[in-house]
Formats: C-alpha cells, sequence, structure tokens
C-alpha cells in the first residue's frame, strides 16, 4: 500500500460494486431472500456505516454485526470487579478509555472517578508500568482488555515488570479470544450465516490459520479484511464468489498486513504469559469453553486476581438491564434500531449497554453514521 486513498478510490469502488451486483445477479440474492454476512470485527462495523457500504451494495446483501467488540462481550460483572479494585485504598488503576464508560450494576469507572477512585486513561500497558515506577507507594493495576489484537502488548509487559521486579504492578485479565465465540455462532441451530468478513487486526497476530474451522467443518467462506472501503468491498466479492462457485475457504484480502502464520515474536509472549481459562462469559453468548485467558501460574505475583482475591466467577451473574438487547445485537439476532431502548433509554449520555458507548459497538455506529439518531430524535 502506497497511500490510503488508493483504497478509498470512488472510481475502483464502482468497479467492485458492479463486480458484486453481477455476482449477486448469478447467485439470485434478492431483499427477500438475502445472503447474511457477518462482519466479526467492531471496526469492520463502523467502517461500513462510515462509509455508507451497506447502502452501496445490493440489496440481496445484509450484513450482520457480529461480537467482535471486546468492551461489548464483557459482562456486567467484570465491570463491578474493576469498580471494587479501583475503590480499593492505595490503588492507581489504569484502563483505555473505551472501558470508562460501560455500566456496571453501581456504576461505571467514569463514575466512580468522579466518586474519587484514582483511574486513568492510558494509551498502553507501558504507560501504567511507568505509572507503577514513579509510584512505588501505590498498586497500579492495568485492566487487560481486548482480543488477540492487545494481548500481546499487555504479554511483553507482564515480562517486563518481572525482568525488573515491579511488585507493584498488576494486570487483571480479561482478555478473549475470536475463535471460540465464532464456533458458538456457527453451533447456534437459529442462526442463519453464509459467510464470514474476517477480523484484520486480530488476525496480524494470529495468522488465517485459526479460521479453517470455519470452512472446513462448517462450510462457510470467510475472508480476512482490512478496513478501508475497498478493502471490506472486495472481502465481500471474495465471499460471494466462493459462494457462487460452491466453496468454501479462508481467504486473506488484507495480505498487505496480516501473515499467514501471524506474529510469531506476539504468539511467544501470549504462550509464555497466559493460559486458556476452562470458560469465560461472554455479554449476550453465555459462558463458552476456552475463549478467555488467565495469566500462568510463573507470573502470578503480577495477576490483579490473585493479589486482590478477586477472581473470575467469585461474583454473582449479572442479568442485563431491563428492555436492553446488547445480547440480541452482538449475536447478529436483531439490528440495534429494533431495541426498544435504541435512543429512549439508551443514548451515549445515558448507556444502558456497552454497545451504545464503544468505538467498536455497534449501537454507536448506527447512531454516529447510520442516521438512527435523527430517526430516535423526531420520535
Amino acid at each position: 500500500m502506497r497511500y490510503v486513498q488508493e483504497f478509498r478510490d470512488p472510481k475502483a469502488a464502482q468497479g467492485v460494486l458492479r463486480a458484486i451486483e453481477a455476482v449477486c445477479t448469478e447467485i439470485g440474492c434478492t431483499a427477500d431472500d438475502p445472503l447474511r454476512i457477518m462482519e466479526i470485527c467492531g471496526g469492520h462495523t463502523h467502517a461500513i456505516f462510515r462509509y455508507g457500504l451497506d447502502k452501496l451494495v445490493p440489496a440481496g446483501i445484509e450484513f450482520i454485526h457480529g461480537p467482535g467488540c471486546p468492551v461489548c462481550v464483557l459482562p456486567m460483572a467484570r465491570v463491578d470487579d474493576c469498580v471494587e479494585i479501583a475503590e480499593q485504598p492505595g490503588v492507581i488503576f489504569c484502563t483505555f478509555g473505551d472501558a470508562m464508560r460501560v455500566p456496571g450494576t453501581r456504576k461505571s469507572l467514569l463514575q466512580a472517578k468522579a466518586d474519587g477512585a484514582d483511574i486513568r486513561m492510558v494509551y498502553s500497558p507501558l504507560d501504567a508500568l511507568e505509572l507503577a515506577r514513579r509510584n512505588p507507594g501505590r498498586e497500579v493495576v492495568f485492566f487487560g482488555l481486548g482480543f488477540e489484537t492487545t494481548t500481546p502488548s499487555t504479554a511483553l509487559t507482564l515480562q517486563q515488570a518481572k525482568r525488573e521486579e515491579i511488585g507493584n504492578f498488576s494486570v487483571f485479565c480479561n482478555h478473549i479470544t475470536v475463535p471460540p465465540p465464532i464456533r458458538a455462532l456457527l453451533e447456534d441451530p437459529h442462526m442463519t450465516l453464509d459467510g464470514f468478513v474476517g477480523p484484520g487486526h486480530v488476525s496480524m497476530v494470529t495468522g488465517i490459520h485459526c479460521y479453517d474451522f470455519v470452512a472446513e467443518e462448517f462450510g462457510k467462506p470467510i475472508v480476512v479484511a482490512g478496513f478501508e472501503p475497498l478493502d471490506l468491498l472486495q472481502s465481500v466479492l471474495m465471499v460471494l464468489r466462493q459462494i457462487a462457485e460452491g466453496r468454501a475457504e479462508v481467504e486473506n484480502q488484507y495480505a498487505r498486513v496480516v501473515p499467514e502464520h501471524g506474529n510469531p515474536v506476539s504468539l511467544a509472549a501470549i504462550a509464555d504469559v497466559y493460559e486458556p481459562r476452562p470458560s469465560f462469559e461472554w455479554r449476550g453468548l453465555g459462558e463458552i469453553d476456552a475463549s478467555g485467558l488467565r495469566i500462568r501460574e510463573g507470573y502470578r505475583a503480577w495477576d490483579t486476581e490473585a493479589k486482590f482475591g478477586i477472581g473470575y466467577g467469585t461474583r454473582p451473574k449479572v442479568a442485563e438491564p431491563e428492555g436492553c438487547a446488547c445480547g440480541a445485537v452482538m449475536t447478529g439476532r436483531m439490528k440495534p434500531v429494533a431495541c426498544p431502548q435504541f435512543g429512549r433509554g439508551c443514548t451515549p449520555d445515558t448507556p444502558l449497554g456497552a454497545l451504545m458507548v464503544s468505538s467498536e459497538g455497534a449501537c454507536a455506529a448506527y447512531w454516529t453514521y447510520g442516521g438512527a439518531r435523527a430517526v430516535a430524535a423526531a420520535e
């Protein structure tokens, strides 16, 4: 890639759209009987709406928004854990900004900060480690959150903390992995999906073969995609061509960034620091086997759960707020605008769920780019 403008060229996009329309005609998909393509990544959801791709593709294609926003799929009980840790005396709690406004049962981290907890937004776990160096008399906790995209940076930071023996630093590990929820969706008899646009950032770390089961076991095409308009349109075209030709394969549209076998340095750091949890709760999906990561015994001194005695499963599960449809939206059963709370009881200023405030949330995409804000205001 030389210039990003090459991937936003209207003339090139028109050519891809004509090819998409031709394949849709060949397949015979229509507005009444569309092909359902799930974009797993929340970043893709926002790109689709930002550039109006949902309106440009033929009516025979329906985008289904998947559970690819790590903030959105975090259960409310884990937000409650964060607040409890942050309110401990002497704690500096560090988090990415996305997680600040996600509501728990009592309050969000932003509300806890307003109430006096020392909660700081950081850009990297290394920022939190530097705070620990500068504040040896305080316990600095980093909220380790995200898919395989952010897991390596947290792992490398823990390795650094261990090398320097920085004992007042720890990670509250809530890292999760992408393949298990895809399997859970495919095994759901109520889900109808014809293909997938695979996550680009995650795949930079993992490579593409972690998705082989999608094609081999379930017979569905999946194309790992970039984030520019032409990336996504080309990926949709690649999915459609597989369907038209009766193929089901893992293809890599984002080859300029995603290596086939992933990033070996990142994968080695993850393997050194983390191990799979037996199961992990996903908002909207429930418990999924081996879908979350926990810190290995060799790094237990830097494990917030061990240090504070707040471990996974120690807090009762929390039901969604009444009327909140986050789970249905994240699993593709409902569009955000169909939620009875969208734009009414749930707005960016008064969120009921994470999908409205996360930068990768589907509800935030509809609110920001989809024209849904004007509809809600009119009502």
